[in-house]
């Protein structure tokens, strides 16, 4: 990539942040914005949480724990501990210095400040220059319509660890949601040259970013190439429930099912090496797309920017 253009990069967890952290070592951080859904926030013991948001602040800033991809490294459980002896919920893990987080993100919209605001003040603080962006800051829960009836998202995906069969999902109030000023200043941006869809999961962490109307518009509308990144790799998700909602869902696992999904949003969708038979559609293309390393999610980033350089013709 030429250097000279800014970066959007739309994510939702684990997957989506180890692209973001790839992209945050080859783009000058005041040209990425990092886009990131809020689907999954919710509150727990009165916390605000919101679990994608903080994956990516504690990936980009170093504290992720390596082992979980998600939560923060070293640390403890006493306050869960606490909550168990006292026959309180503990389906849902907060470690006692993730507790931080929500307590202070709580406190702060209590005094009345957007979720954009915490959350770029919380990247400060953690030493994180890119721009961290909360999609939307209105309220727009994910809800899993199952088999075993409809559930908020984070009973589906934590509390049942997935079991139930997924009927359809809803995201609720996306429709009346507006990105943020922060969100339709990036995606408009006149030195845009980028917009990466990262590896995270089109329906549970993608899709209710694109529910939000004035969002999709703005994606649909940009200028620059619309890059997506496969999250399947040999007919399986690398991580998360992806590949057993897709068959509950009837879909293929197939990159061309992700690409359909995406539909004209997307002007190419880069398949992991090990799929190249797939890539028989000219919007598709082969690069390494699983990331081990530091270095993997680098090249990662690399190979999806110059991606975008070919199409636009700065190659």
């Amino acid at each position: 990539m030429s250097g000279r253009g800014s970066v959007v990069a739309l994510c939702g967890g684990i997957g989506g942040a180890k692209l973001a952290l790839g992209l945050s070592h080859v783009v000058p951080a005041k040209k990425l914005s990092i886009i990131v859904n809020v689907g999954d926030d919710f509150r727990h013991f009165g916390l605000a949480v919101s679990p994608d948001v903080d994956t990516v602040l504690y990936t980009l800033s170093g504290r992720v724990n390596p082992a979980t991809g998600w939560g923060r490294n070293e640390e403890t459980w006493r306050f869960m501990e606490a909550v168990g002896e006292l026959g309180g919920e503990t389906w849902f893990n907060l470690g006692d210095t993730d507790l931080a987080m929500h307590a202070v993100r709580t406190a702060r919209l209590a005094a009345g400040a957007r979720p954009t605001e915490i959350t770029a003040a919380f990247a400060r603080a953690l030493g994180i220059a890119p721009a961290i962006l909360p999609a939307t800051d209105a309220h727009v829960p994910t809800v899993v319509e199952t088999d075993e009836g409809v559930l908020p998202f984070q009973r589906y995906f934590v509390g049942l660890r997935c079991a139930p069969v997924v009927r359809t999902l809803r995201y609720h109030a996306a429709d009346e949601a507006e990105p943020t000023p922060e969100v339709k200043a990036a995606l408009n941006a006149p030195d845009l040259a980028a917009i990466i869809l990262c590896p995270s999961n089109p329906y549970l962490s993608i899709d209710p970013m694109l529910a939000i109307p004035g969002l999709r518009y703005a994606l649909a509308t940009a200028k620059a190439p619309t890059i997506a990144v496969s999250p399947l790799v040999g007919g399986d998700a690398v991580k998360g429930p992806l590949a057993k909602m897709m068959d509950e869902l009837g879909h293929a696992r197939t990159s061309a099912t992700i690409l359909a999904h995406y539909g004209d949003l997307v002007d190419l969708l880069l398949l992991d090496e090990r799929d190249a038979a797939e890539a028989t559609d000219p919007r598709m293309a082969v690069a390494k797309t699983m990331m081990v390393t530091l270095e993997d999610r680098i090249a990662l980033a690399r190979a999806c920017l110059a991606a975008a350089d070919r199409l636009a013709g700065r190659a």
